[in-house]
């Protein structure tokens, strides 16, 4: 596993805030901007596949344990489902095929040729072993083989799991079809086939989001500063990108700490310090805030890159920041985003601040199928280029009539679909 970034967990998402839900209100909201088929809103509001699974295991006592797997495939009109792997005590299915339906939108937004699927098992990842972790793993990934495939369903990572899971789940996949297939997941080990600059990819696609945003609306983010939530692989590449870019970042917090720094924290030292604690907690020079400080700071850039919710009714009326950029899917409830629009501030949807780590997957896929590797600095570049296509395709719309990103965002996503869906048909 990852040494700065052990197998996390998330919170429980709040009992007001059911996933699926918030997609299907979303999905209302955006309805007077579209220009789509009844039959393709109905199929956006009824997921494709979706399959639950008992997931057995023998445990480093030897125990056996049951747990609860699923996988949801929630459209395949753009083409094979793609959606990430989580790993989560309490994990529910509406949980999940929300997830997979923000899936669907976020690849129709940045324009890949997938549809959205979101899988997980119920589990919480700091109380199982590595051994534990592997054998649920591969006992999941057998009760899938059926359902997902290279041209099928495409697994990533998600929270709770990282290149390691991606690589038995490979493995696993592999055994059973007979024959190595690296593009059934990604974000796997280069090793294995993994791209370069696929774990850096989601931070890196909030910054690149963000600078999109403030010049597309006109922000001058010159003696700008940041703060952001969260500092595992999503955290710190945004953070470290933010200062890369000039933007210092004067709050970090993670799941046991948040600090402050008024002329900004230094990074990379900061990173140095959570490998060797293992918290961003006594950074050295910097003040101590507890964490729900963070989002009401004075500051320009706020990026909530943790867990769904943090963004809510009981706190959003203080955030100052201008810009809010979700590094989480669903880090912003509905009723948080009524508010911060009421107040002028802008927030970037998951679906497009949060897709640099699904669009590098797609190049990973490709390179794949292509046994052809692109270098660091071509994905980089190509992804930088990604946003900006994306960013200039959302704006389009938005500049079409009165409503905010994310309304302009799913109005885009559902024109693609409507498209697929239309010319597809309906079978038989």
């Amino acid at each position: 596993m990852n040494p700065l970034e052990p197998q996390r967990s998330l919170p429980t998402p709040s009992e007001d805030l059911n996933l699926w839900h918030a997609f299907l209100a979303q999905l209302e909201d955006t309805l007077p901007f579209l220009n789509a088929t009844s039959e393709t809103l109905e199929y956006l509001r009824h997921p494709k596949k979706i399959v639950t699974v008992s997931v057995p295991a023998r445990m480093d006592d030897g125990s056996v344990r049951f747990y609860t797997g699923y996988r949801v495939q929630h459209s395949i009109s753009r083409g094979p489902a793609k959606g990430g792997v989580r790993y989560r005590a309490g994990l529910s299915l509406d949980e999940v095929k929300g997830l997979a339906a923000t899936m669907t939108i976020k690849c129709a937004v940045m324009n890949l040729p997938f549809g959205g699927a979101k899988g997980g098992v119920a589990v919480d990842p700091k109380s199982i072993s590595r051994g534990e972790t592997e054998r649920i793993t591969r006992r999941y990934t057998s009760e899938l083989v059926d359902l997902i495939g290279p041209d099928k369903d495409i697994p990533a990572p998600d929270a709770g799991t990282d290149e390691q899971v991606m690589a038995w789940m490979m493995d696993t996949y592999s055994q059973n079809k007979g024959s190595t297939s690296t593009g059934v997941v990604t974000g796997k080990p280069i090793a294995l086939g993994g791209s370069l600059g696929r774990l850096e990819a989601p931070g890196r696609g909030i910054v690149y989001a963000i600078l999109g945003v403030a010049q597309r609306e006109g922000i001058d983010l010159t003696d700008s500063s940041a703060a952001v939530q969260g500092f595992g692989t999503v955290g710190r590449f945004a953070a470290a990108g933010l200062e890369g870019r000039g933007i210092p970042v004067v709050a970090v917090s993670d799941s046991r700490g948040c600090v402050y720094k008024r002329s900004g924290l230094d990074i990379s030292a900061l990173i140095a310090h959570k490998l060797e604690t293992g918290s961003v907690a006594g950074f050295a020079g910097s003040k101590s805030l507890d964490h729900d400080s963070l989002f009401t700071l004075p500051v320009d850039i706020l990026v909530p890159a943790v867990s769904e919710g943090a963004i809510h009714a009981g706190n959003a009326e203080r955030i100052e920041a201008q810009i809010i950029a979700e590094g989480a899917n669903h880090a912003v409830t509905r009723d948080a985003d009524t508010i911060l629009k009421r107040n002028g501030q802008i927030v970037i949807p998951d679906c497009l601040s949060n897709a640099g780590g699904v669009t590098v997957s797609y190049y990973e896929w490709v390179q794949d199928f292509n046994n052809l590797y692109w270098t660091e600095s071509e994905i980089h570049s190509n992804l930088e280029a990604h946003f900006n296509r994306a960013l200039e395709d959302v704006y389009a719309v938005k500049n079409s009539a009165p409503m905010d990103l994310r309304t302009a965002a799913f109005a885009l996503a559902i024109s693609r679909i409507n498209e697929s869906t239309n010319l597809r048909g309906i079978y038989p």
